[in-house]
């Protein structure tokens, strides 16, 4: 197989190489493309990928490509992870978030709306790029919001185009090693969850950042209420000490992490107003003297110093949401890179071999959460082989969250037509609906500001 990677310079790129090199399958991929618009960034990447790959002849091909159309011509799967505006239009989202008193988290809330409007114009032409050049090609994306930018570009691609996300698959995992190490379920029943397997199966449900765990089958059995049954036990992972055993089992399901900004909003607000710098200026400091000096470094060189800084990533992720919740650590598993890289790996298989497998993806609900819009795009698990991917039977959104899913699909769905029609007003409409915004006014002043701030935005008219 060939594969592109849209974004190739980006930082998480090596996590795709190293699983990729760990394939042993026949029909595993040869090529990677990578294209990104930032050359240095994409210097540095190449640098790493070559000392990974070690001289090793089997290892996939890397071509460095200039052009998109070149980069998914002929190629079998795209995955797409960009970032219009890079980390410093995080920082910049952040700031902007501070200075009229809301979140500014880069997929929820105004940062995820604000990222969506500059991200949506490039998503979409690449989409069309595809389906001039190459549309019986498969995309993956990983670009975020994630559910905001699958759902629109399904309106070029259709059903080839299917969205991934790590959160939900991390959150099973956490959950199973917890009753792995209480003996509640075999040891090792949380290394089959997220890798195409289908001895584990899943009851999720939600949108992208914003789903719940309602069960989970093993050998037929749901084991999600020996978890609930045990306060201490969901106080021994992250979501559980993040969100406390009470209200987890008052939920009757357990969150995914992103839901603490909507639970805590409060809370999580204030601890971002008090830290010292935001998660976007962390990142960008970090990024930015990563990527300098990789520029005079060894590939060897490189390659060590990204994964120290991988490290520290993990580390401070969601460090004001665990402040908010009492300063909650991070265990040493929790440190490990998420696995969207074993998802994508798994849905391309699934795709290529026609071998069914059973992974959470963002797809077309198709009647899974029966308020929403056939077509709008959900956080399920499901069923994939040669025909793609399809959501397989769960239980309905639980009650409690079903005004809220309905209320951000709306919001996601008009950040799609503010982006289309290049309408401001649109953009102020998703920006005052969305929960985590209090009112008309603070949805203007932000869109100002965000317009006064991105060149990106001059199209909003």
């Amino acid at each position: 197989m060939k594969l592109a990677l849209l974004g190739g310079g980006g930082f998480r790129v090596p996590l795709v190489y190293r699983t990729l090199m760990s394939d042993p399958s026949p029909h595993r991929v040869r090529e990677v493309r990578l294209f990104d618009v930032d050359p240095v960034r994409l210097g540095a990447m190449a640098k790493i990928l070559d000392s990974l790959a070690g001289g090793d002849p089997a290892a996939p091909a890397v071509v460095v490509c200039e052009d998109l159309a070149d980069a998914v011509r002929g190629v079998d799967f795209i995955f797409s992870a960009i970032r219009v505006g890079g980390t410093a239009g995080r920082a910049q989202d952040e700031r902007i978030a501070r200075e009229v008193g809301i979140l500014g988290q880069e997929t929820t809330g105004f940062g995820g709306i604000s990222y969506a409007l500059r991200g949506l114009p490039v998503a979409l032409d690449i989409a069309r790029t595809i389906a001039e050049v190459n549309p019986e090609a498969w995309l993956i994306n990983f670009t975020n919001p994630a559910g905001i930018i699958t759902e629109a570009t399904r309106g070029v691609l259709g059903d080839r185009v299917i969205g991934i996300c790590d959160s939900p698959i991390g959150l099973a995992r956490r959950v199973l090693s917890t009753l792995e190490t209480a003996e509640l379920v075999p040891a090792g029943t949380a290394g089959k969850v997220g890798i195409g397997g289908g001895e584990v199966r899943l009851d999720y449900i939600g949108l992208n950042h914003l789903g719940w765990l309602q069960g989970i089958q093993v050998a037929g059995r749901d084991v999600l209420p020996e978890l609930l049954a045990r306060p201490a036990l969901i106080e021994s992972f992250e979501e559980g000490r993040l969100f406390g055993a009470d209200w987890i089992r008052t939920l009757g399901s357990v969150p995914n992490e992103y839901l603490h900004y909507y639970y805590y909003a409060r809370e999580t607000v204030l601890a971002d107003r008090e830290a010292q710098q935001t998660r976007g200026v962390f990142l960008e400091q970090q990024q930015g003297a990563f990527y300098s000096d990789a520029q005079a470094a060894s590939p060897e060189e490189v390659a060590r110093l990204w994964e120290q800084i991988r490290r520290d990533r993990e580390e401070t992720y969601m460090a004001t949401n665990r402040e908010a919740a009492g300063g909650v650590p991070r265990d040493e598993s929790d440190l490990e890179s998420g696995g969207y890289d074993r998802v994508a790996l798994a849905i391309m298989h699934a795709i290529a071999d026609d071998e069914p497998a059973q992974l959470i993806l963002n797809v077309a609900g198709r009647g899974a959460a029966p308020f929403l819009p056939e077509d709008a795009v959900i956080e399920v698990p499901c069923l994939v082989d040669s025909r793609g991917a399809r959501p397989l039977p769960v239980s309905d959104v639980p009650g409690h969250g079903r005004g809220l899913v309905q209320s951000v699909k709306q919001v996601e769905r008009t950040v799609i037509r503010a982006a289309h029609e290049g309408s401001a007003e649109l953009a102020i409409e998703a920006l005052a609906l969305h929960p985590l915004i209090d009112g008309v006014g603070t949805a203007r002043r932000a869109l100002a500001l965000a317009q006064d701030t991105f060149g990106q935005l001059s199209y909003l008219r």
